[in-house]
């Protein structure tokens, strides 16, 4: 695909980045499933060393084509150049950490290539039987992906290149709940359950292959790559750290900078919470406050009442917000509330639309076996998953993809650009008077200190940094994993399950956990950039103009995302 475009007359970085995108999408169909493309493809991805040197040589052969693109002279306007700047970035990004080896311990407890062969399914199609039937060739490939994916971690034995006994202890366990549930065949099994009758019997049978794949897997990583690598670092380092902070955020940080400023917005935050505690439970403190919302506060009884609530949250902000704050088109006003899968992390998460908009939006409650969920947090919360959040920031991209590049409004993305807008989402429903209710505004609180403990503990653990002598947790000494874990329950009032998840999370995905508030920065200096520069002419600023100037302009890395959104 890139190959045919070089030699044609007229070819632009957009009509670079867009090949590339339909050559990743031929390449790695879990892209082409995200994607909402090539719905008769029924292969999982190749997860074995060769699939990973096959995506990096289409990288560096793209880049070679953008290179000879632009040395003729052809991209000329801005929207050309924020593209190839966007792509170039991007894909040197990639190879670095490819070269690096980061593959070879892809082990984490979410967005693992395991995570994403399983993850494929529940975006699927399969509402025909002919959809059902190419989910039952895909499943059928599942042992050999599982295969791949062990030959890899293998080779990473080989390397010396090895994840963290935590992530190895995690994926365990989550595998050992794929293996299990409530139907025959564990996970799988209970997928195909809903099948039409006149295939079902073909599904369970590779639903069990599959199953035993899943068990083969966990049995080889418990008893041989556990041992193996039983003294792996948890953590990464300053310098494989600032390749990973590179890959999440689109920036080289100054992280000494962002923990120190992190540190700031904690002391700010504390004095919020203690006065919000207050009114949810005078002379109470923010985790007193807090465990009597999570213990006694208002909850909703039952999954399926979750799920319908958080549906109803997101339908009634598309309604206030429509016309008011956002202009929003047909398609971006659908989003769904799903009940993630067993075995899932403990976070919630959303799935963006296919980019024909066939698939909507969606997010993704994990139920962690509970039964009650208390609602103090899951207001904010959803307004960052769905709606304004994630939702419509990737739910407007593809709408205005036809005007930018695929490649910008999808697989470009950037996390810390995508998660800053999500934490920018949950202010902006404070600030427009949404979180009034004392529980309500403490869960928002919460979550804003939960991302700057992010930034803290996650820059302090892999960077070797110590407690400053301001803080209120053993000031002077290392951040460590075991006290990271520590200071975040003192701090957040999240659960204990919660919390150790996400410090599995932090130490298998370095870097990630930053972009949110980093992003939210960002995401406000441009917006009060934008202000001023409207007010400084005589202008009246336009919110509603400037969020979706903001969110149809794609993809944009840290680097460049303050400049361009104070340009609006």
């Amino acid at each position: 695909m890139v190959e045919e475009l070089i030699s044609s007359d007229g070819t632009t970085p957009r009509r670079v980045a867009d090949a590339y995108v339909q050559a990743l999408a031929q390449l790695d169909p879990l892209t082409a499933v995200y994607l909402g493309l090539n719905p008769e493809d029924d292969r999982l991805p190749d997860l074995s060393p060769a699939g990973a040197e096959a995506a990096a040589e289409l990288a560096r052969h793209t880049l070679a084509v953008l290179e000879e693109v632009e040395r003729a002279g052809v991209a000329e306007d801005e929207a050309e150049r924020r593209c190839a700047r966007l792509l170039r970035e991007r894909l040197t990004a990639e190879l670095a950490v490819h070269a690096a080896g980061e593959g070879f311990r892809a082990i984490r407890n979410l967005g693992s290539p395991v995570h994403n062969v399983r993850d494929i399914f529940t975006l699927m199609a399969t509402e025909t039987e002919q959809q059902w039937e190419v989910v039952g060739r895909r499943l059928a490939r599942v042992p050999v992906a599982l295969a791949q994916f062990r030959e890899t971690l293998a080779e990473g034995i080989e390397r010396g290149l090895l994840s963290g006994p935590r992530q190895v202890t995690t994926m365990v366990e989550q595998l050992g709940e794929w293996l299990g549930g409530e139907a025959p065949g564990g996970w799988f099994g209970g997928f195909v359950g809903k099948a039409p009758e006149s295939l079902r019997a073909g599904l369970v049978e590779r639903a069990g292959a599959a199953t035993a794949a899943v068990a083969d897997l966990r049995d080889w990583m418990r008893d041989v790559y556990g041992p193996a690598a039983a003294d792996a670092p948890d953590t990464a380092g300053r310098e494989r750290y600032g390749r990973w902070v590179r890959y999440w955020t689109g920036a080289d940080l100054d992280l000494d900078e962002a923990y120190a400023w992190a540190w700031q917005e904690f002391h700010d935050l504390l004095a919020q919470m203690r006065a919000e505690a207050e009114k949810v439970r005078p002379g109470a403190d923010p985790m007193e406050a807090m465990k009597w919302l999570e213990a006694d506060g208002p909850a909703i009884a039952g999954a399926e009442p979750a799920r319908e609530f958080l549906q109803g949250l997101m339908d009634q902000a598309i309604s206030d917000l429509q016309g008011t704050h956002f202009d929003l088109a047909e398609p971006v006003t659908r989003v769904e509330s799903m009940i993630a899968p067993p075995g899932s992390a403990a976070a919630p998460y959303y799935t963006a639309p296919s980019l024909d908009f066939t698939r909507p939006g969606r997010t993704w409650l994990p139920t962690l076996g509970r039964e009650s969920f208390p609602v103090w947090d899951l207001v904010s919360t959803w307004y960052h998953e769905g709606v304004p959040g994630h939702h419509l920031q990737l739910a407007q991209w593809n709408y205005v993809a036809d005007r930018l590049s695929t490649y910008q409004v999808s697989i470009g993305g950037v996390s810390a650009n995508l998660e800053g807008w999500a934490l920018y989402a949950e202010r902006l429903m404070d600030e427009l008077g949404y979180l009034t209710d004392p529980g309500h505004r403490l869960g928002y609180l919460n979550a804003q200190m939960m991302r700057a403990l992010r930034v803290i503990v996650d820059i302090g653990m892999h960077v070797g940094l110590d407690f400053p002598a301001d803080s209120p947790y053993r000031p002077g000494e290392p951040v460590l994993p075991d006290s990271a874990r520590e200071f975040f329950g003192l701090y957040c009032g999240l659960s204990a399950e919660f919390l150790d998840s996400e410090l599995v999370r932090y130490l298998g995905m370095p870097g990630q956990a930053i972009g949110y508030k980093l992003g939210e920065r960002a995401w406000l200096r441009g917006r009060a950039a934008a202000r001023a520069a409207h007010e400084a002419r005589g202008e009246v600023f336009d919110l509603k103009a400037w969020h979706m100037a903001a969110l149809s302009q794609g993809s944009l890395g840290l680097d460049d995302l303050v400049a361009e959104l104070a340009a609006l």
